[in-house]
């Protein structure tokens, strides 16, 4: 049998995240190998052109807005050249009250300057995005399309290489080396750090070195809506992205007349069924109608003209889970990204670049990156009681932060 090559750095998974961390790690002059069980770059979740990315501005773990702050200004920079900034409105909440001072007072204490986060009255979110309500406006949020800025990640570079339609199914450590094994228990590359970037499929090489990690799959489907020009929808449509309780994109105008509009998305936990559903239209439909405050609009007037069905990763406790895994040395985790990939993927490049080459922690704290907001990410949230030795498996299922009510 044919040695198996031998790395130094294997990335396993080419969507938006595993090719994030390979670019990064390429630019700080290592080579790195990228293992998919795909033939090419984002063909799962990452495939689709319609992700958004801004900061999260609610109620909810301090934590979680500090994280988002700082991965929406990483990705910002990351992603400049096919950064799509049409900019970002945030809807009031329907059972809140717009007081701007108390926005403005809350978005201070998030570190979120006028150059990012402004509130804007029902009339001058009408003049500034075409909604008329009240809300945040995120003049630099923005939209990616996930597969070409993934592809374009992975382009010719001398220190790559790439490994298609390569299927790995168990870990291995042997003598401080990783071996890398297919379902027949072929060794397919040895390498001596391996980083797991491949969404759910992280969950069973996770299990094949005796741990476990709360990880779960959520269904989610987007809709493309066409709309006549004559009809009265188009009044409503937004010049901006929107999100809220679920989100939109920009209404475009085709050369034919007829507008078209992506709307998302559907919410189905614990589900991995890409097959496209017709009740998932009928929901983003509905979720339209909220997104735009246009209650007395005619759902049967949004033509169904196309779908995009995907399946996030979440953890229990809506977080991503990136960083070293101690407890197995040379194996680090970038996982559970669930809708924010844009942003979690510029984040986990940083923090696991830095924690995989025992680069000097001082740049990720001119970054933002405090160590608390590293503990909050980290695999050993859910595997205190993890056994040291490979052979039983442990978890823990009880998360150190709340969970949110649901992941957007």
């Amino acid at each position: 049998m044919t040695k198996p090559n031998h790395h130094d750095i294997v990335v396993i998974g080419a969507g938006i995240c595993g090719a994030t961390i390979a670019r990064e790690l390429l630019e700080c002059g290592k080579s790195v190998c990228v293992i998919d069980a795909a033939n090419s770059a984002a063909t799962a979740c990452s495939s689709h052109a319609y992700a958004i990315a801004h900061p999260h501005i609610g109620k909810g773990s301090p934590r979680l807005l500090r994280l988002t702050r700082l991965a929406f200004l990483l990705a910002e920079a990351r992603w400049g050249k096919t950064w799509n900034a049409h900019g970002i409105f945030l809807p009031t909440k329907k059972d809140r009250t717009f007081n701007r001072d108390e926005v403005s007072a809350h978005l201070r204490s998030l570190n979120l300057e006028k150059d990012i986060a402004i509130p804007l009255d029902a009339k001058e979110a009408s003049s500034v995005c075409g909604v008329e309500q009240s809300g945040v406006w995120i003049a630099r949020g923005a939209s990616l399309d996930l597969s070409q800025a993934s592809k374009e990640l992975l382009s010719n570079h001398d220190g790559l290489t790439c490994l298609w339609g390569t299927q790995i199914t168990c870990l291995e450590n042997v003598e401080g080396i990783w071996r890398l094994k297919d379902n027949q228990g072929h060794v397919v590359v040895t390498a001596k750090k391996v980083v797991l970037a491949a969404a759910m499929g992280t969950k069973p090489l996770i299990n094949s070195l005796g741990l476990r990690l709360p990880l779960r799959p959520v269904r989610g489907q987007l809709s493309i809506f066409s709309i006549n020009p004559q009809d009265h929808w188009v009044t409503k449509l937004p010049r901006v992205g929107i999100s809220g309780d679920g989100y939109c994109l920009p209404a475009l105008k085709g050369n034919d007349g007829i507008y078209r509009w992506m709307v998302g998305s559907s919410f189905d936990e614990g589900e991995d069924d890409l097959v496209p559903r017709l009740t998932s239209d009928d929901f983003n439909r509905e979720q339209a109608k909220g997104l735009v405050n246009y209650a007395d609009g005619n759902v049967k007037h949004l033509h169904h003209d196309g779908e995009f069905v995907g399946v996030r990763c979440v953890a229990g406790d809506r977080l991503p889970i990136i960083g070293a895994l101690n407890q197995r040395p040379g194996i680090f985790i970038a996982t559970a990204l669930g809708s924010r990939g844009i942003l979690w993927s510029a984040l986990a490049a940083k923090l696991i670049t830095a924690q995989l080459l025992e680069d000097d922690f001082a740049l990720l704290a001119r970054l933002g990156f405090a160590s608390d907001l590293v503990a909050a990410l980290a695999p050993a949230r859910f595997l205190a009681g993890a056994l040291a030795a490979p052979g039983a498996l442990a978890s823990n299922s009880k998360p150190i932060l709340p969970s949110e009510p649901s992941a957007r």
